[in-house]
């Protein structure tokens, strides 16, 4: 059991000092993501499908859209636990946290008019914000997010690119989500255009390295 788990989680122990230091950071991040992707649905343009998936689950089970992020997170664990990727104690952390903040801040966040000159800017704030809080995330190098684990399983198992893993699971994401009457909109499109960009200047503003050598963590933003 003990080799299981050796092989199945990645955990570096630096002593209480780094971990709560790292903990607070990650935290930060957790809170921002909720933040963003809080500002993605009161847009209401579409958001991003994963997103838009956990949204539509809420519409068949007697869920919050935290709940149901929470609940995502845990079957993609699964799934990346029987396809052997390795986790960190942020993946862990990631499937937890950032459901209970979604939850948690959304009564306090004011949704844009309904106008697309407005409810545009307001969904590319929250797109900001996201950037930031991958930056955050990555840089704690505490062990990729699940969809992002779950990405890199798919390509290790089947000999694919990342980005060929990453979008077939999109796909398969979006099909879920239209079959389950979720929204899919403009709002969908300007997260696919803008997520990278925000990232790559979270990371610039942040100064985070993207990658570590010996260290599971993937350069993304985990729930676009």
């Amino acid at each position: 059991m003990s080799a299981w788990l050796q092989r199945a989680f990645v955990f570096r122990w630096n002593g209480w000092t780094r971990f709560l230091r790292d903990f607070a950071v990650i935290q930060l991040g957790f809170l921002l993501f909720g933040i963003a992707i809080d500002m993605w649905v009161l847009a209401g343009i579409g958001t991003s499908p994963w997103v838009a998936l956990e949204v539509a689950l809420t519409y068949y089970l007697p869920i919050t859209l935290g709940q149901s992020t929470i609940v995502v997170a845990i079957i993609i664990i699964l799934l990346d636990l029987v396809m052997g990727q390795p986790l960190g104690w942020g993946t862990l952390a990631n499937m937890l946290f950032i459901g209970l903040w979604i939850d948690v801040l959304m009564p306090w966040l004011p949704a844009p008019p309904a106008v697309l000159w407005l409810q545009v800017p307001y969904l590319l704030s929250g797109v900001g914000l996201m950037g930031l809080a991958t930056a955050l995330y990555v840089g704690v190098m505490a062990g990729a997010g699940p969809r992002d684990s779950l990405m890199l399983a798919v390509s290790r198992r089947l000999g694919i690119s990342v980005r060929v893993a990453r979008t077939s699971i999109e796909v398969i994401v979006v099909i879920l989500c239209l079959l389950l009457d979720g929204t899919i909109g403009l709002g969908t499109l300007i997260i696919a255009l803008a997520a990278g960009p925000a990232v790559q200047l979270g990371f610039r503003l942040l100064r985070v390295q993207t990658f570590k050598p010996g260290v599971v963590e993937a350069p993304s933003s985990d729930l676009v």
